[in-house]
């Protein structure tokens, strides 16, 4: 017959060490995960240096998740981190790609890759949001140059035909872009046009004050 107390001390020793990493790690996912948001919201209307401080400090709150759960690697692959570093992945790309500089790599963030490729994804939809935002303000050559990097992005990522199990439910993300691609195609097709019109319009109303003046 085993040490029963023996195999029990161990056992509450062993589980209360997880419980308590699990509970380290899980309120930095959460704030991460508004940080992330916050940061979206800031390159939005181009305030850089704010989403710059808070993607810091979320990138912060990641590897401390990453410390917590060093020894708990079950825990670690359970959920919760991966959602914060896809969010975190999408802010930090949506950023970049807003402010044209280079993408960062998931080892420059320091997530992994399934998470990565989700939140690049994810990057469309932020990206119709900003390309709508700034066709109201009139510039519609700033949607053009987004709507290319939302193909190339998409392009990508029909690429990447493997099992949801290994890329995190990546098909679902694909094709859910490929419906805010199309949608933002059309809007920003018809905005060049009614720029166009818009111009044509003003040269004309200017020739003819040209000929009432004489």
């Amino acid at each position: 017959m085993p040490d029963l107390n023996t195999i029990g001390r161990a056992a509450q020793d062993y589980l209360a060490a997880k419980h308590a990493a699990r509970e380290r790690a899980l309120p930095k996912s959460r704030a991460a995960i508004r940080l992330c948001a916050n940061a979206i919201r800031a390159a939005h209307r181009d305030e850089f240096e704010s989403a710059t401080q808070l993607l810091t400090e979320a990138g912060r709150l990641l590897h401390g998740m990453a410390e917590d759960l060093d020894k708990h690697l079950d825990i670690f692959y359970a959920g919760f981190v991966a959602d914060a570093q896809k969010e975190y992945a999408e802010a930090a790309l949506t950023c970049a790609l807003i402010k044209r500089e280079p993408l960062p790599s998931p080892e420059e963030l320091g997530v992994e890759w399934a998470p990565y490729v989700n939140g690049l994804g994810e990057t469309i939809g932020e990206l119709r949001r900003y390309v709508l935002d700034r066709m109201r303000l009139g510039k519609v050559d700033v949607g053009e140059v987004l709507l290319r990097d939302m193909d190339e992005i998409y392009s990508l990522l029909i690429t990447l035909d493997y099992p949801d199990a290994i890329t995190g439910n990546l098909r679902r993300t694909t094709d859910a872009a490929r419906g805010i691609l199309e949608k933002t195609r059309g809007d920003l097709t018809l905005g060049a046009s009614q720029a166009r019109l818009d111009a044509a319009l003003a040269r004309v109303q200017e020739r003819l004050e040209r000929l009432t003046d004489f």
